[in-house]
């Protein structure tokens, strides 16, 4: 029997159903399994051996994000005799070069060593979702090297987004958190419409002239103005009204 704080604290409350109870089990068996050792990170890097030497790349922060600064990390290292033991190459980009690859664009990547012996990191923000591959070029201590390497596909913002937005969006108008994307496409038409009225008026079209009304400085001509400026307004207020509006 277990009485006083010790009953307190293993007592089940009445409200707790079975789903609650399962819930509980898993995280305590997510705990006990984390706490041995047995759940370790994994990383998304490609390793290639090249003759004696194992050249490994990938990002720095993982999952790679659209738009935010990363890194590209590259380790050489040469295997010893002995299975499992490795040492890391310096001075590798003495002989070698790497290039960053993007469908039919390239870009070569200013490396800098760490404080790891034959690792390697070159920032970079990656502007657009999908593949990226590491080129390697040149020589290793006389060994030849031309390979390319992938590493982990670059995400959308919405693998990290949250709370989530509306509509499926990766990103929402000055951090509104409450607009969505019919909003958003709404204010976009508008925009694209004011832009278009502008572009008549530029041009003189649509504007009508009665009288001795002289094209641009004559009151037709200040009345669409007037009118233009208070469709820009009306859109400005509407964004902010979604930027203030509380998310649902």
């Amino acid at each position: 029997m277990v009485t006083g704080t010790s009953a307190a604290r293993l007592e089940v409350p009445k409200t707790a159903g079975p789903k609650i109870l399962a819930l509980s089990a898993c995280a305590l068996g997510l705990f006990f399994i984390l706490s041995a050792g047995l759940v370790t990170p994994s990383f998304a890097h490609t390793t290639i051996a090249v003759d004696k030497y194992d050249v490994e790349a990938g990002w720095d922060v993982e999952p790679p994000i659209v738009g935010l600064r990363n890194s590209v990390i590259l380790s050489v290292v040469e295997r010893g005799e002995i299975e499992g033991q490795s040492t890391g190459v310096t001075h590798v980009f003495r002989g070698v070069g790497a290039t960053i690859l993007f469908g039919g664009e390239s870009k070569v990547l200013a490396f800098n060593p760490t404080d790891l012996p034959g690792h390697y990191k070159a920032p970079i923000i990656p502007t657009r979702t999908g593949t990226y591959l590491l080129q390697v070029q040149g020589d290793i201590r006389g060994t030849p090297v031309d390979i390319v390497i992938p590493v982990e596909d670059v995400e959308h913002t919405a693998a990290l987004d949250f709370p989530p937005v509306a509509g499926g969006g990766s990103s929402s108008v000055g951090g509104s958190g409450g607009a969505d994307a019919a909003d958003i496409i709404a204010i976009k038409k508008a925009v694209s419409s004011l832009q278009q009225d502008v572009s008549g008026l530029r041009s003189g079209e649509g504007v009508a002239v009665p009288g001795n009304d002289s094209g641009a400085g004559g009151l037709s001509y200040n009345f669409a103005v007037m009118g233009l400026s208070m469709s820009a307004v009306a859109i400005v207020m509407g964004v902010i009204s979604l930027t203030r509006r509380p998310a649902a």
